[in-house]
């Protein structure tokens, strides 16, 4: 390995520029590494900046002043009511002991601003040690404007995310705007939002730079690198890792503009690149059946960090309770081949008058249960009635009101879903029945058992609107169960399909608290480290509350940078 002609040394290399990615970059230059970071796509911000942005840190110093003290125990009550098993007590302990620390770092030297949410519920609020706010924070609105002319190398938010053509808005925005002709008061919040999106295209940006949601997490990570002048490189996909006879890992080959470099990595490699949910062998290895391209994740991100890091010795996590992050997705394909595909996450399923059916025509979930719950109960129907796809089903009043999936509320046009065959409608429930191809007098009598108990705010079958966590995100003004009304008899009824989507991968390379890759006999490879989805779940496969994705992502990224600089090597 001596004979290797090196083409670039550095201290530190990350490979994969989301938020995993970005901190241990950022990190490891704070602490006086010399760094690299390669990003194989064209645009900063990977899985990140197409999130919902929210970060789950327990014990951040943020909670008291949100209302809701915390403590290791509580929450190591929850972790083992919710994840158990599936992690090390090793890797949450490490978690739980990193991520304030963390965040307090990263906000001490301006690299990142959140805010505690004030109410939001762990997932499952019922159980032992559960909080109802203060673990998860956000990201707080960002001005793409700070970028200057690196603002177009930042990924762009998904589309479900913007309206007119561009502009972000949040769940506070949306009411306002459908409020906007009712309230002066929303109104008014309507119209800074609208002259300011004006102002943004006026000016020539490609989209508005307001920045919220996970593209302004990314974006803060983003503008902290362009400020301390940390050098990155995009288009420079990593074709395999160097290692020396030990099998220490001495850096990565990199292909830059049609050119191989041997880059030369002294303190040690990152892989970030954003786990396998585009591995389409693998994906169908480790998941259950049916699957298929449902994923929300970048279809960028294949597997790389995780194959690179077997190649080099690595072992892959086990144990886990789910191999990836569940969330159900309806897709639009369009008459070109082209799919666009919208995840169900919080806006629609637990509002008064929605049901999921499966393919016998039967309710078969809470359906305002967190979208990873949702899908592993389509899972567990599939078993014995048809139920990927199962459809998500409402009347006109609803649909105007909350609107369902890509057709968007307030009475905005959706013919369009109708002719691509999106959005089904019938006059009656017996003819969506048919369309659906369930049976009518099964999809029937559901309807019927369903409104007869949504009428007295109850729901003895699945539980919708029963906890914390279900009532936070229905109706706060419809009562007496903001997440309960009967679908009207009388028609027209709508369906989306939805199927077996993912957010993103849980399984990935296992790794010590160090956020070092390990082998399979739990040894260290020297030189190899993993962040964010490349790394093998600290949740197992769990998914106890919003953020336990980026939360880690963030977490692991600094451990490891904070190991490459003070670590022996």
């Amino acid at each position: 390995m001596d004979s290797i002609n090196w083409d670039r040394e550095v201290d530190a290399l990350i490979v994969g520029a989301g938020a995993g990615g970005m901190t241990a970059a950022l990190t490891a230059h704070e602490e006086g590494l010399d760094v690299l970071l390669v990003e194989k796509t064209g645009r900063i911000g990977g899985s990140t900046a197409i999130s919902g942005g929210a970060l789950w840190i327990p014990l951040n110093a943020q909670t008291d002043a949100a209302g809701h003290p915390d403590s290791f125990e509580k929450v190591w009550t929850y972790l083992e009511a919710t994840v158990g098993a599936a992690a090390s007590d090793d890797m949450k302990r490490a978690y739980l002991d990193a991520g304030p620390r963390m965040m307090d770092y990263l906000a001490s030297r301006g690299l990142l601003q959140v805010a505690a949410r004030t109410a939001s519920p762990d997932y499952y609020p019922d159980r032992p040690g559960a909080a109802m706010g203060g673990r998860s924070l956000d990201p707080v609105e960002f001005d793409g404007r700070k970028l200057g002319r690196r603002f177009r190398d930042l990924r762009d938010p998904l589309k479900e995310f913007t309206v007119l053509g561009g502009m972000m808005v949040n769940i506070t925005d949306v009411r306002h705007l459908l409020r906007a002709t009712r309230s002066f008061s929303a109104w008014r919040h309507s119209m800074k939002l609208v002259l300011r999106y004006a102002a943004d295209r006026a000016r020539g940006y490609h989209r508005g730079t307001r920045l919220l949601l996970g593209n302004a997490l990314a974006a803060q990570l983003f503008h902290g690198l362009l400020a301390r002048g940390v050098e990155y490189w995009l288009g420079a996909p990593v074709q395999g890792l160097i290692r020396d006879a030990s099998g220490r890992v001495l850096g990565a080959a990199i292909t830059r503009a049609g050119k191989r470099l041997n880059i030369r990595a002294r303190r040690g490699v990152v892989m970030a690149t954003g786990g396998f949910p585009w591995d389409a062998k693998r994906r169908a290895r480790a998941y259950p059946q049916p699957t298929g391209d449902w994923s929300m994740s970048p279809q960028d991100n294949t597997g790389d960090g995780i194959r690179l890091s077997e190649q080099a010795g690595a072992a892959l996590g086990s144990g886990y309770a789910s191999p990836a992050f569940w969330a159900p997705v309806s897709i639009l394909e369009s008459r070109d081949g082209r799919r666009q595909r919208y995840p169900h996450l919080v806006w629609d399923r637990a509002k008064p008058g929605l049901i999921a059916v499966n393919g016998a025509g039967e309710r078969f979930v809470n359906e305002s249960t967190s979208y990873h719950e949702f899908v592993q109960a389509m899972y567990r129907s599939h078993e014995t009635a048809p139920s990927i796809p199962a459809f998500l089903i409402c009347d006109q009043r609803f649909i105007d009101t909350w609107g369902l999936g890509l057709a968007l509320p307030g009475g905005r046009p959706r013919q369009h879903l109708i002719d691509q065959g999106y959005l089904i409608q019938a006059p009656t429930l017996a003819a969506l029945a048919g369309k659906l191809g369930v049976p009518a007098d099964a999809l029937q009598a559901t309807v019927r058992r369903y409104n007869a108990q949504a009428a007295q705010g109850q729901d003895p079958d699945f539980g919708k609107g029963s906890t914390a966590y279900n009532r936070y995100l229905g109706d706060p003004d419809h009562q007496p169960n903001p997440c309960l009304a009967p679908l009207a008899g009388d028609g027209p009824c709508y369906a989306v399909k939805v199927y077996a989507g993912d957010i993103g991968t849980a399984c990935g390379i296992a790794a010590n608290a160090n956020a070092q890759a390990v082998d399979a006999g739990g040894a260290p490879i020297p030189g190899l480290y993993v962040a964010g989805n490349d790394m093998q779940s600290v949740m197992g496969g769990a998914y106890p509350a919003p953020g336990i994705t980026l939360g880690p992502a963030l977490t692991f990224g600094w451990v490891a940078g904070q190991h490459m600089a003070h670590a022996q090597h």
